[in-house]
């Protein structure tokens, strides 16, 4: 008989298992914590070794073994330490797109007990500016179109020290460095020693940016118990599954089992591709095969080539490869696990997985950047009977819905979710009012509304913030307007999200133009663009002359504009 998740969860997190728990004071609040999670990221890096000749990264037809991988980012590290002066704290900023070297650049910056700060690739340069800027970084690490956006900005980030360009074929400009010169090949004798730095679970770890409602991003200040405590979320979740489908706990650990080969298809600067992929494969010996850039049948490809056993991202990922023409035409007995989140998932996404991989195991998340990736995760046989729900939040975790006073409300009723768990970042970097604002006794106001059921499962019903998430990328309403109000012709402007098939949703714009005043749509579409990353500038504008409806508190009435903007982008698309 197949025993229930919670029987499951009880056995696992027993005294003397693998996931046994225990409650440690973190910042004054008494916070369950997984006993066994590594205590440093710089740990994490030295067991990897373990792994020693298995293939790690896959780069199109670049291999990096582990040891290769330890090998080049302990060269890293000491040079961060011994020729270029960085202390424990001090933060290194990455900003490249998914490179091998990406991954170096992370586990060296950790090692040496830098704050690794991922910067988003998409970003222009006043973006990568602000994120440098705010951070304080003292080392970048690069790609050659980042080095690009960045020339005219770099004579403003005084901080700034090094930097230092991977995947570069030309000369570089006086004051920045190779990354292949500074590493050398993953060959190369010596590298086996890390820096010695004292690391311990409280240690800040990371400041990965999340975009805030009053324009500019917020940096999620990140401890190394936040990153490492999610590598052990992750394995019950994939061990708790296991044991539902009905496998053995031996069957599930055991040593013998094949190399797991997973497809990295999201950013690493998000927490998903950073904590939940590369962190995690680096712990277990996964392989991880890279994609410049999402395409489902390159991604069909890979899978085919490289034997994947696990792909997901986003939602509209899987659909579209679900729906490729080329489908049918790959071998895809592979896979094993699609496992995708960041987006909200129709509930029929379920079923049409089950049509086209009967024995896969489909898994749907849920998890903000300042939890650190998981909070609750459903998958199996749960995902299958309660296709609407995330799952319930990990042992670890504590999730409560709360009314508009923060007050916790009976189970089944909707209001905001908050979260409470040692993934659960420090706060929001040098902004001390809105870490208040969203921080209370350990507990993250989520700006999430949804319900727990009777049995412990989150249902996401809405969100509160002013937000829209366009292929799994959060775009912040109030951002993209203020860029539209600095526009001359622009009186008024309220940013939507539309409903798109493949994206999730995709940004649309209604502007009042001002009195005297000509525009066109395109015109405004440039202006955005020229300020912001291409995922941010609206899809659709549209014009009028009459002011935007608001409530009598003065607040833009957005679901009539939502309403209104998806009816006339239907009508064109039917006319």
């Amino acid at each position: 008989m197949t025993r229930s998740s919670s029987e499951i969860t009880a056995m696992l997190t027993a005294p003397g298992s693998l996931f046994e728990i225990e409650e440690h004071d973190i910042r004054g609040v008494r916070t369950r914590c997984w006993k066994n999670a590594p205590p440093s990221l710089g740990a994490v890096l030295e067991q990897s070794r373990a792994h020693a000749d298995k293939t790690f990264l896959v780069y199109e037809d670049e291999r990096l073994t582990f040891e290769q991988h330890y090998r080049s980012a302990a060269r890293l590290a000491r040079t961060m330490v011994e020729d270029w002066g960085v202390k424990k704290g001090d933060r290194v900023a990455i900003a490249m797109r998914n490179f091998p070297e990406w991954s170096v650049a992370f586990w060296a910056a950790a090692a040496a007990g830098a704050v690794v700060v991922p910067l988003n690739a998409w970003w222009k340069g006043d973006e990568l500016e602000y994120g440098l800027s705010d951070s304080g970084s003292t080392v970048l690490v690069c790609d050659e179109q980042r080095a690009v956006a960045l020339a005219k900005h770099i004579e403003k980030l005084d901080k700034l020290a090094k930097i230092v360009v991977a995947r570069t074929q030309k000369d570089l400009p006086e004051g920045l460095e190779s990354f292949a010169k500074i590493v050398g090949s993953p060959d190369d004798p010596g590298g086996d020693a890390l820096p010695d730095v004292d690391l311990g679970p409280e240690d800040d770890a990371t400041i990965f940016y999340t975009s805030g409602t009053t324009g500019n991003p917020k940096g999620a200040l990140g401890t190394q118990r936040n990153i490492c405590g999610n590598v052990l979320s992750l394995a019950f979740v994939q061990v708790r599954a296991a044991l539902r489908r009905g496998e053995t706990l031996e069957q599930v650990t055991s040593p013998d089992r094949p190399q797991f080969v997973q497809l990295l298809s999201v950013p690493l600067f998000h927490a998903t591709g950073c904590h939940s992929i590369l962190v995690a494969n680096t712990a277990f010996g996964g392989r991880l095969v890279m994609i410049y850039k999402w395409d489902p049948e390159r991604a069909l490809e890979l899978i085919e080539r490289e034997k994947i056993n696990s792909f997901g991202g986003v939602p509209a990922m899987v659909m579209q490869v679900l729906e490729s023409p080329s489908f049918s035409k790959r071998d895809l007995s592979s896979v094993v696990n699609i496992g995708y989140g960041g987006a909200p998932a129709p509930p029929d996404l379920v079923r049409r997985i089950k049509e086209h991989f009967p024995t896969v195991a489909p898994g749907n998340g849920y998890g903000l950047t300042e939890t650190s990736s998981v909070t609750t995760f459903n998958m199996g046989v749960d995902y299958q009977s309660k296709p609407e729900s995330v799952g319930p939040p990990v042992p670890v975790c504590e999730v409560m819905i709360v009314d508009d006073k923060g007050r916790a409300l009976p189970t089944g009723e909707i209001g905001e979710i908050w979260i409470k768990g040692p993934n659960v970042v420090k706060g929001y970097w040098n902004k001390p009012e809105a870490t208040a604002e969203t921080f209370t006794d350990g507990w993250l106001h989520s700006g999430d509304i949804g319900r727990v059921d009777e049995e412990g499962f989150v249902y996401i019903a809405d969100r509160a913030k002013d937000m829209l998430i366009r292929g799994g990328e959060n775009v912040y309403c109030v951002e993209v307007e203020s860029v539209l109000y600095e526009h001359p012709a622009v009186m008024d402007a309220a940013v939507v999200g539309l409903p798109h098939r493949v994206l999730g949703e995709e940004v649309g714009a209604l502007v009042t133009v001002a009195p005297g005043k000509q525009v066109t749509a395109q015109e405004l579409r440039e202006h955005v663009a020229n300020r912001l990353a291409s995922f941010k500038v609206p899809a659709y504008v549209e014009l009028r002359n009459d002011p935007l409806p608001r409530n009598p508190n003065g607040k833009i009435l957005k679901r009539e504009l939502r309403e209104e903007l998806a009816r006339i982008v239907e009508g064109r698309k039917s006319a």
